[in-house]
């Protein structure tokens, strides 16, 4: 192991060392260790096994019968006779079944690096590298001095669920009632609750790749299938309507939407969910859950557009929102579903033997931020023409590299390059690149910039770039990766040469 490595290893290990009892904690101890031997290069045989390697492929890890029928046991002391007592450790089969995120995995490591010396550019996490805006925080801090600090109603304040509804229907064209709205600790939250309150096991979820890390997973701990359709490149990574009727059955129950798209930056047209929800209307099972979270962060001339608004979509789909991108709100924790009351129910039902209400201080300022105008006034205005600009630049050196083909982001703030012109080559002091993990190490090793994979988002081509970040921080990472990509060359070239 070079030194390098040594002090990425000691990095991540930095972030695993809060002790903990829970099972979150010993997640993110074996987490560490898997990433002390995915950046050593020594991840094959090891840690063979792991429902909680970084970059395990589903080749490398136990099946979940495997993992669910194997009783581990561990030696606990006995206070009464100074003995120990075996526990049963075995953990749910459908936990057990579930990958890790790999953003928050590979985040959590880049910034144990940083904590612990290694000067890394993370590039890998999804969220803004704004501050809240002032009048929402001013808000949440007179909640706070006003003693506005107990449980709300489950559903979220009457005040906040009313704004969201002025918001939908100014905004977006969907009348919904306060009774129709559901606030929760996230938009993350308000997906989870939606799959499980409609999705029966056995059901099919429909998700088109590259899709947020997250769908597929929500799907299982449903106890139903997620059916991926890929999408290509070439078409911006845009969900065709044949490609959908190919897949669907009897089974399928749910198809999830994202637009704009993490992790593509892709948005849909009016034409392209006209489309799709002419295929969805021939399927009266079929329900679509519009997942809206990036809606103001939009580069003109692209428009954003409610599935929900189509015609005779509203009676089938769950339409999911939030703070945390628009708003730079992400540790409020607070997001938002509309949907038809039967459904709506079934959701705070679970909500309410969960969770319960999101934060009360969080709803305050939430109001706050509904009330800065239209799309989030000038504070997001000024956020989205940083991101352009970032995304431009970005675009600009990455359209100029050899072999590297980019489909030009219309929202969000992620780029989705395909790298795999170089999968098979070979570089120096590093070894062989064989797919995005090894490109990624590569350039986590050698240009010290944090970025994911695509296979975390259903495309092994691809890497997931990040440009919430400072321009002069996007300006070094890209030199970086600039210089040491010319130790390499695609594996076309190479071949040639």
């Amino acid at each position: 192991m070079t030194t390098l490595q040594s002090q990425i290893a000691r990095g991540i290990a930095v972030a695993s060392s809060c002790p903990s009892s829970s099972i979150i904690g010993r997640s993110k101890l074996s987490q560490g260790a898997h990433s002390q031997a995915w950046l050593s290069g020594n991840n094959t045989d090891q840690w063979h096994g792991s429902a909680f390697s970084l970059f395990a492929g589903p080749a490398r890890e136990q099946s979940s019968v495997q993992r669910s029928t194997t009783m581990t046991v561990c030696a606990t002391s006995n206070g009464v006779n100074g003995g120990s007592t075996p526990v049963d450790t075995t953990i749910s089969p459908r936990v057990a079944a579930l990958k890790p995120s790999k953003t928050m995995a590979i985040a959590d490591a880049a910034t144990a690096l940083v904590e612990s010396g290694v000067p890394v550019i993370r590039l890998a996490a999804g969220e803004p590298d704004f501050d809240t805006p002032k009048a929402i925080v001013e808000a949440g801090t007179k909640a706070i001095q006003e003693g506005f600090t107990r449980y709300t109603p489950n559903a979220g304040t009457l005040e906040l669920r009313k704004a969201i509804c002025h918001k939908l229907q100014e905004e977006n064209g969907l009348s919904y009632k306060p009774d129709e709205i559901l606030v929760s600790n996230g938009a993350k939250q308000s997906i989870m609750q939606a799959v499980l309150a409609v999705c029966s096991p056995g059901d099919e979820v429909i998700v088109p790749a590259p899709f947020w890390v997250s769908y597929p997973e929500m799907a299982r701990l449903a106890d139903a299938t997620p059916v991926i359709v890929q999408t290509k490149v070439s078409e911006n990574f845009i969900l065709k309507p044949e490609a959908l009727s190919a897949v669907l059955t009897e089974k399928s129950r749910v198809l999830i939407l994202c637009s704009p798209s993490n992790p593509t930056g892709s948005v849909y047209t009016l034409e392209d969910l006209q489309a799709i929800a002419a295929i969805v209307a021939k399927h009266p099972r079929l329900l679509v859950i519009s997942d809206e979270i990036y809606e103001h962060i939009m580069y003109t001339p692209a428009t954003h557009h409610s599935f929900a608004a189509l015609p005779g979509m509203w009676e089938r789909t769950l339409t999911v929102n939030g703070f945390s991108k628009c708003f730079a709100m992400t540790g409020w924790r607070l997001g938002y579903l509309a949907a038809p009351k039967h459904f709506l129910v079934a959701c705070n039902r679970i909500q309410s033997q969960s969770t319960s209400g999101a934060s009360s201080i969080s709803q305050k300022a939430g109001v706050a931020a509904l009330a800065l105008g239209k799309a989030g006034g000038e504070d997001v205005v000024t956020m989205v023409k940083a991101f352009r600009e970032r995304r431009d630049f970005l675009v600009q050196r990455l359209q100029a590299m050899d072999g590297v083909v980019l489909a030009v982001p219309q929202g969000a703030f992620y780029l989705f390059p395909d790298f795999s012109a170089y999968f098979g080559s070979h570089a120096d002091g590093f070894g062989f690149i064989s797919d995005a993990e090894t490109l990624c190490r590569f350039f986590l090793e050698k240009a010290k910039v944090a970025l994911v994979p695509g296979d975390a988002f259903g495309n092994g081509g691809c890497i997931r770039i990040s440009y919430a970040a400072s321009m002069e921080e996007l300006k070094t990472a890209i030199e970086s990766i600039e210089s040491v990509m010319a130790l390499l060359k695609p594996a076309s070239a190479a071949s040639l040469a």
